[in-house]
């Protein structure tokens, strides 16, 4: 005699998880089903496929006169493109040699050989600070169930308050710079804090909401330049702020001849900031149970909502410090390209990171990497700097299904994989579904 089926579980309008939806369900299953194996595998397979792309087309690997000499311009075509890209994201052999050949010569001269071959290894850490920032408002709200895609409009908001603070308010040195990262995570926050407030009241996704205040903060911007009476610079034909005074430019770490500054080491701490929250404080756990079973944490005393609200709050102010770093560490002004794709760029850190604050950051260096290398590439070989974009569209995809990983590498699932892959599968079915 067989059991009688359990009745579906009737959840209140307005709380599923974010999981439950299409977004967020693609989001889960590549972090739960993913591995460090399939993760490092995903590289290789994407940088293998970059290179064949990179070489077949490319005019000279085209024009071969034949079969042999096909194969090998395209093994020099794609060898030598990731060369370039390591030299100009890491570290470039030539130059370190001429360091050490230059030992012996005047300091002055010995420190531009100094900050020539520490130069690509700053430019990385310049790119990677806003990825890192933005990768984590990601990955802190989706461990409490939300989907946080909003990181371009609150992006916006940080950078427009740090612009803002820096050339409109007269502080003392180190005072000013403090105020105006401040006053970044600030912007952010009241952006994220609305997608959450709005979502704990009424019900509304945050995916939804996020995209359209995307468009809100992105015309508000362009609003707000198009008026001297407002942000824009007075006599300038141009929607762009006045730059920012130097008492607020963000210190710089290693001197006046790299760009490395202090938004790195705050990138850092909040990654470490946000491992010790979600690890080690009630307010994490609460996230993290929210975000596995909303019910659940009602049921057992936890506001919900508050949770939520904070979450989003948080993570808009981790946004929000990206476009502090930008604009106080590199731009120094605001313009409508200020944002460029950062909002998008943080969903891809922090699935490649695989939601965790260390991975954000092993991710957020990666991208920063191959787009610090990536002019030198072009330089050097002719490949067009889109090769990158198309090598992060390629992580994304293997990162994104490791059955396809699996698939290709012949790799057996672990019991542990199989046994988290089924009950994930389950419980996203019946979200899913409910």
């Amino acid at each position: 005699m067989t059991e009688p089926a359990a009745p579906a579980r009737e959840e209140a309008p307005g709380t599923e998880p974010s999981q439950h939806y299409p977004f967020g369900k693609i989001f889960s299953e590549a972090l739960e089903a993913n591995n460090v194996t399939v993760t490092v595998l995903a590289l290789v397979a994407a940088t293998v496929l970059g290179g064949i792309l990179c070489a077949f087309t490319n005019p000279v690997v085209l024009h071969a006169p034949g079969a042999g000499a096909m194969i090998a311009r395209a093994w020099d075509v794609a060898s030598g493109t990731y060369v370039a890209l390591f030299e100009g994201s890491v570290v470039n052999p030539h130059t370190l040699a001429a360091l050490f050949q230059q030992a012996s010569i005047p300091t002055a001269i010995h420190d531009g050989f100094l900050s020539a071959v520490f130069g690509p290894l700053s430019e990385t850490a310049v790119a990677a600070t806003p990825l890192i920032l933005a990768g984590l408002a990601v990955a802190l709200p989706y461990r409490a169930g939300l989907f946080n895609i909003g990181g371009q409009s609150q992006f916006i908001g940080g950078a427009i308050m740090a612009a803002w603070l820096g050339y409109a308010v007269n502080l003392p040195v180190f005072v000013h710079v403090v105020v105006c990262v401040l006053g970044g995570f600030a912007g952010g926050a009241v952006t994220g804090w609305v997608v959450g407030e709005v979502k704990a009241r009424t019900g509304a996704h945050e995916v939804i909401v996020t995209i359209m205040l995307n468009y809100v903060m992105q015309y508000l911007l362009a609003y707000l330049l198009s008026s001297a009476s407002l942000l824009q610079a007075p006599g300038s034909p141009n929607p762009i702020t006045p730059p920012i005074a130097s008492d607020a430019h963000l210190p710089l770490l290693a001197g006046s001849n790299l760009r490395i500054n202090a938004g790195f080491l705050i990138a850092l701490a909040c990654a470490f900031g946000v491992w010790w929250l979600l690890n080690r404080t009630t307010t994490g756990f609460e996230f993290r149970a929210v975000g596995a079973n909303p019910n659940a944490s009602r049921v057992a005393g936890m506001n919900v909502e508050r949770s939520w609200a904070l979450a989003m709050l948080i993570g808009g102010g981790l946004a929000g410090l990206a476009g502090a770093a930008v604009i106080g560490g590199t731009d120094f002004t605001l313009n409508p390209q200020s944002y460029g794709t950062y909002g998008i760029d943080a969903i891809t850190v922090a699935l490649l990171g695989r939601g965790s604050p260390g991975g954000v950051v092993a991710a957020g260096l990666l991208f920063g990497a191959l787009h610090a290398g990536s002019p030198g590439m072009q330089d050097v070989t002719g490949t067009p700097v889109q090769i990158v974009q198309v090598l992060q569209a390629l992580i994304v995809l293997f990162v994104a299904a490791p059955p396809l990983i699996r698939t290709l590498f012949r790799l057996r699932a672990t019991r542990a994989a199989a046994r988290g892959a089924g009950t994930s599968g389950a419980a996203m079915s019946k979200g899913w579904n409910a």
